[in-house]
C-alpha cells in the first residue's frame, strides 16, 4: 500500500501582487512529490473552505508585511470556529519582520519563511512535522 502524499494548499490572502516567492515554493512542493493545491488569491473564508474541502495537511500562506497578523488571526479563528484547527499545519512566507515570528508562532503558525529561505528547508520542515 502506498503512503498518502502530503497535501499542501498554497494561497495568498489579499491581492498585493507579490507572488514570486509563492510560485517558487509551490513548484518546490510539487517537485518534492507533494500534492499542491494552488489557491491563488483568496479571501480568508475561501482559504479555510479550500483547506477543508481539499483535505490538506498544510496551509501555506504568502503574506505581505503589515497584514500578517490580521490575516493569520482571521484564518485561525475561522478554523477554530469550524473545529478543525488541529487538522492543519500553517506556514507563512513573505516579508514578515523577524520580531513578529514569536507572536505568530504563539498564535499557531508552525513556521515563517522570508526572502532567501531555502526551499529544501521548507520541504524538510513539512516532511518532518506533518501529522500523519
Amino acid at each position: 500500500m502506498s503512503e498518502k502524499k502530503i497535501r499542501v494548499l498554497m494561497s495568498k490572502p489579499g491581492i498585493d501582487g507579490h507572488w514570486r516567492g509563492g510560485i517558487v515554493v509551490s513548484r518546490a512542493i510539487r517537485d518534492a512529490g507533494m500534492e499542491l493545491i494552488f489557491g491563488g488569491f483568496q479571501n480568508v473564508e475561501q482559504i479555510v473552505e479550500s483547506a477543508i474541502q481539499e483535505d490538506v495537511d498544510v496551509i501555506g500562506l504568502s503574506i505581505h508585511s503589515g497584514a500578517h497578523f490580521a490575516y493569520t488571526q482571521q484564518i485561525i479563528d475561522l478554523l477554530k470556529e469550524r473545529g478543525v484547527l488541529d487538522n492543519f499545519m500553517i506556514l507563512l512566507g513573505g516579508i514578515v519582520p523577524a520580531q513578529d515570528f514569536s507572536k505568530l508562532k504563539e498564535m499557531g503558525v508552525a513556521n515563517i519563511y522570508g526572502p532567501g529561505s531555502m526551499t529544501r528547508d521548507i520541504i524538510e520542515f513539512i516532511r518532518e512535522n506533518v501529522k500523519r
